[in-house]
């Protein structure tokens, strides 16, 4: 799994929410049945968003209220995020917070090795089974 796109505010918003997936969608092709996995946020339940899901052709994944199941592979990622990132120091501001998270990301797509990815990170997993 790759972080295709992601987006940091103080609150959610709408706003902050349509800005991620169009984001998203600038990186990637129309029609091409990708799942986007998120919990089950007001944001993510709204027609504006969820028209957009659908007119790009992106499948939108939500689980069930209490079955964390239904989205591992999210769920694995914050999973990570938090041993990884989050246990492991202090934040002396939300601005750090938030320049450490992104660094992470940055990591956890270009440079961690994945075991179930052949031994590569999710960009070159990506970009290599294109070949």
């Amino acid at each position: 799994m790759e972080i295709v796109s992601f987006n940091i505010a103080d609150h959610p918003t709408l706003e902050q929410t349509i800005d991620m997936i169009e984001k998203a969608f600038m990186k990637i092709p129309d029609n091409s049945n990708l799942v986007l996995h998120s919990d089950q946020g007001w944001q993510y339940q709204h027609q504006n968003y969820q028209y957009r899901l659908r007119k790009k052709g992106v499948i939108q994944s939500m689980p069930r209220k209490g079955n964390c199941l239904d989205n591992a592979v999210i769920e694995n990622f914050f999973g990570h995020l938090k041993s990884e990132l989050l246990y492991l120091q202090k934040f002396d501001s939300i601005e750090h917070f938030k320049k450490e998270l992104q660094e992470y990301i940055y990591y956890y797509n270009n440079d961690r090795i994945k075991l179930s990815l052949n031994g590569m990170s999710p960009v070159k997993y990506r970009t290599h089974s294109k070949y």
